[in-house]
């Protein structure tokens, strides 16, 4: 139940069996008051009850989902792009999904279309108030490729370190991409991660321990 209309003897003791019925707190909701109602003559007389509409809020992350995929069908729609937007969301984060057939062009080299895709419609959505969510998006399961792709990278490099004794430095990556490097080789014996140079061209080092 997401809204409900009471009738009691006054508005506040209407908004009280409303939030009862709702089992919901006074800023969950939203109040209406449809007949603020009158005690009549002599408190009996003509007298008439108070009327309040009582409407659950949305929870935030649904209200950022729902700008979130207007904002992303929007950019697609002026950039002549015909493609699906899906999404869910949760108390951290938003998470769309961009489906459709050729989109590399909205992926990238090595993802850098789809990262700043994905920072614009965060500053889009978050700009509008309430507390920042993590905004996630994806194209046709990019990022889960991609991390399958880093982590087998990583492991060959470090066979490589392990077996040469010298150090190899990969490609530049962002943060995110790092940091899947820097987990995937946490338990790997006898090398060492760590990350150098100035973004965006920072990247990770692999070095005998």
């Amino acid at each position: 139940m997401k809204s409900i209309e009471v009738v009691a003897r006054t508005v506040d003791e209407a908004i009280a069996e409303a939030l009862h019925k709702l089992q919901a707190d006074r800023e969950e909701v939203e109040v209406t008051i449809l007949d603020e109602g009158n005690k009549g003559f002599l408190g009996i007389l003509g007298s008439k009850q108070a009327k309040v509409l009582v409407e659950k809020k949305s929870p935030l992350y649904e209200l950022k989902l729902e700008r979130a995929l207007e904002f992303v069908k929007e950019l697609l729609a002026q950039m002549e792009i015909p493609a699906e937007v899906v999404g869910e969301a949760n108390l951290e984060s938003v998470n769309l999904q961009i489906q459709g057939d050729g989109l590399g062009v909205l992926i990238g080299r090595r993802g850098q279309t789809l990262e700043s895709l994905q920072y614009i419609t965060s500053l889009a959505v978050n700009r509008q108030g309430g507390d920042w969510i993590r905004i996630n998006l994806d194209i046709g399961d990019y990022r889960a490729k991609r991390e399958e792709t880093l982590r087998s990278l990583a492991q060959r490099a470090a066979m490589k370190v392990e077996s040469t004794g010298r150090r190899v430095a990969l490609d530049a990556m962002n943060a995110a991409e790092r940091r899947i490097v820097h987990q995937e080789l946490q338990e790997f014996g006898g090398v060492i991660t760590q990350s150098e140079g100035q973004e965006p061209y920072r990247r990770v080092v692999i070095l005998p321990d």
